[in-house]
């Protein structure tokens, strides 16, 4: 079963993500709404995906991604308003603009795969 983390701090963007996952085959998902909460929730259970939005309420998305993936490699897609500071820091991200559609996110995710490495 392919678990993914939603770091998102919009309660709809964040359910509508899910859902989009779950049809893309992502069977369970965890919903994190600040940097330290994704942390936590990455440790507590490894996803096999990770979306990430970089503006949250309390912290930033690519500090999040930085801590998780410092290690390990895993898929990352930024589905983001912003998508220019993203291409600024992390110039090879797999960048998704808002709103996006599902077959948007369903290339996302097989770019996500390919291209899993890691961050710091």
């Amino acid at each position: 079963m392919k678990h993914a983390l939603i770091i998102e701090d919009q309660p709809v963007i964040a359910l509508t993500i899910q859902d989009e996952l779950h049809d893309c085959g992502y069977a369970s998902a965890d919903i994190a709404v600040s940097e330290a909460e994704a942390i936590r929730r990455a440790e507590e259970r490894c996803p096999d995906l990770i979306t990430v939005d970089e503006r949250l309420d309390d912290g930033s998305g690519i500090a999040a991604i930085r801590h998780i993936c410092r290690n390990k490699a895993i898929p990352v897609i930024f589905i983001t308003a912003a998508p220019d500071h993203i291409k600024a820091a992390v110039p090879d991200a797999v960048i998704l603009g808002k709103p996006f559609s599902h077959r948007d996110l369903s290339s996302a995710i097989l770019k996500a795969v390919k291209g899993a490495r890691l961050f710091r």
